[in-house]
């Protein structure tokens, strides 16, 4: 892994950053805490790049998540803003269906993720011109024709995908090489983590992101917050 040279990529995804800085200012990275949010939030944060940072706190985070939370506070300069759920939104739901109804079908599933990440995301980008997210194309299925740049209309701005072009590899050389925190998870076998109840470890073979919500088809597995453009159209 240290032997990959990242140089001349970390060199092009800052010059992405610097210009989304510039051109569509304010600006924020969407950041899940995941290996690809906190290499951003590092490049962010050791070229004082005038982008804020936020992330999501669904209420059922797994422990190592609010652990690497407090680190990231505790490391960068750049503050980590955080958006929660509704109070009356989350009890709702659970009355009505039930804590962990989302097991139960993918409605009741996209529901969930609408109150516990798709709603907070709106209030995170209001008055935003453009956000930022660590996506990949290698990471599964749906994300494979990922551009850097799109149009978000759900919410009105422009949304940059500035590492779309990395493979997993080079995002763990770089966090390696600049000593960047992560979830330590990812030494159990989780390649991608959000809510605890909806995230294993993968098997060799999988894609990166077969660990989250495994028992529905992969061409499926988006929470709400990035859907796919022809889906949008």
């Amino acid at each position: 892994m240290n032997a990959i040279d990242t140089h001349a990529k970390e060199l092009e995804v800052l010059v992405r950053l610097q210009t989304i800085a510039r051109e569509h200012t304010p600006a924020v990275l969407a950041s899940s805490l995941g290996v690809e949010d906190m290499l951003l939030t590092d490049l962010i944060d050791r070229n004082s790049l005038a982008i804020g940072v936020f992330t999501l706190d669904t209420g059922r985070l797994p422990e190592e998540t609010y652990r690497l939370m407090q680190q990231t506070r505790q490391r960068y300069r750049v503050p980590l803003a955080v958006f929660a759920p509704a109070t009356a939104d989350i009890e709702s739901f659970a009355a009505a269906h039930g804590p962990n109804a989302f097991y139960e079908s993918a409605l009741r599933r996209r529901e969930c993720c609408t109150i516990r990440k798709v709603k907070p995301l709106k209030r995170a980008l209001a008055g935003k011109r453009a956000w930022i997210t660590g996506q990949r194309r290698a990471q599964s299925p749906t994300r494979r024709d990922l551009p850097f740049e799109e149009w978000d209309a759900d919410n009105g701005l422009a949304k940059f995908n500035p590492l779309a072009d990395w493979s997993g590899q080079e995002v763990w050389a770089y966090i390696r090489r600049h000593s960047v925190p992560t979830n330590a998870l990812h030494e159990a076998g989780y390649a991608s983590i959000g809510c605890a109840p909806c995230t294993r470890a993968i098997t060799p073979g999988e894609d990166e992101r077969a660990g989250r919500w495994w028992w529905e088809e992969p061409e499926h597995k988006e929470c709400g917050l990035h859907p796919r453009r022809e889906e949008t159209s």
